[in-house]
């Protein structure tokens, strides 16, 4: 049986159909950084985003999430309460599904991981 071959027009419908798929991704990721940008450490005058507390963000075909965070101790306090402001406010940008929210201390976050910005901030610099 011979193989079917796309037609060209099929192909370049494809082709844009995956462009905008790309691009809404991108335009999510975006939004989604800049939702991290509202989430502070209470006890650190700093956004967890710049603080680089955020170690991944995930997103699929079907626009779910899935981020990968640390906190700046293992034992803090109101590391509960981050993790579900984190969900809440990433879950609640128009074009998200599922959002998961995963902590991990591996590696341990220090300061180094900070952006210029929150060194800044804090009088690192």
């Amino acid at each position: 049986m011979p193989a079917i071959i796309p037609s060209k027009s099929i192909c370049r419908l494809l082709n844009h159909n995956k462009k905008i798929m790309e691009e809404d991704i991108l335009q999510l990721e975006k939004e989604i950084y800049e939702t991290l940008k509202t989430v502070y450490d209470p006890e650190i005058p700093v956004n967890i985003y710049d603080l680089g507390l955020i170690y991944d963000i995930d997103i699929d075909d079907y626009n779910n999430v899935e981020i990968t965070m640390t906190l700046t101790a293992p034992n803090c306090p109101v590391a509960d309460n981050i993790v579900i402001e984190v969900k809440e406010k990433v879950s609640a940008i128009k074009g998200t599904e599922k959002v998961i929210v995963n902590l991990t201390f591996d590696p341990p976050w220090d300061k180094s991981m900070m952006s210029e910005q929150a060194m800044l901030e804090l009088g690192f610099l």
